[in-house]
C-alpha cells in the first residue's frame, strides 16, 4: 500500500531542501546519505551511481527511509518510509535536473570531476508511510 504526500510536504520537496536517505547495510546496520531530491507525483527520485554503497544496499534490500528537515524549521521533519527501485534510464538527465535545482548549474559545471563517474542510476522511492511534524 502506498502513502500520499501532503501538499505542504510536496511543496517542500519541490524546493531545494536536502534530505537524508537511509538504506540497510549487509550486516543490518543503517547507512545514511544526504542527497538532492525531486518529486514525481508522490514518489521521490534521487540520483546515485552504479557501485555506490546506497545503490548496492538498495539492490539487495529495497526498503529505505528518507528524512526531510527544512533548514528554516529545524523542529519540523518528515520521515518517508518506502520501497526503492533502480533504473539507469534517465540517470544523466536526472542528475542534471537536480543540479540545476540545487546549484543553478548543469552537473558537469557544478562537478567537473563527474566525467569520471560510473553510470548514473535513478532511485525511485514509493512511499509506504509518512510520519513527522510538517
Amino acid at each position: 500500500m502506498t502513502a500520499t504526500l501532503s501538499d505542504q510536504l510536496k511543496e517542500l520537496l519541490d524546493s531545494p531542501v536536502f534530505v537524508t536517505v537511509g538504506t540497510i547495510q549487509p550486516d543490518g546496520s543503517p547507512q545514511l546519505s544526504p542527497v538532492w531530491v525531486k518529486r514525481d507525483g508522490d514518489d521521490l527520485l534521487i540520483s546515485t551511481t552504479v557501485g555506490r554503497r546506497k545503490e548496492q544496499n538498495i539492490r539487495r534490500d529495497p526498503r529505505v527511509s528518507v528524512v526531510l528537515q527544512p533548514f528554516d524549521a529545524p523542529y519540523g521533519y518528515a520521515e518517508i518510509r518506502g520501497t526503492a527501485s533502480l533504473s539507469t534510464e534517465g540517470g544523466q538527465e536526472l542528475i542534471d535536473e537536480l543540479s540545476r535545482k540545487y546549484t543553478g548549474k548543469s552537473y558537469a559545471e557544478f562537478n567537473p570531476a563527474s566525467a569520471d563517474d560510473d553510470q548514473r542510476v535513478v532511485v525511485r522511492i514509493t512511499p509506504r508511510k509518512v510520519v513527522g511534524r510538517i
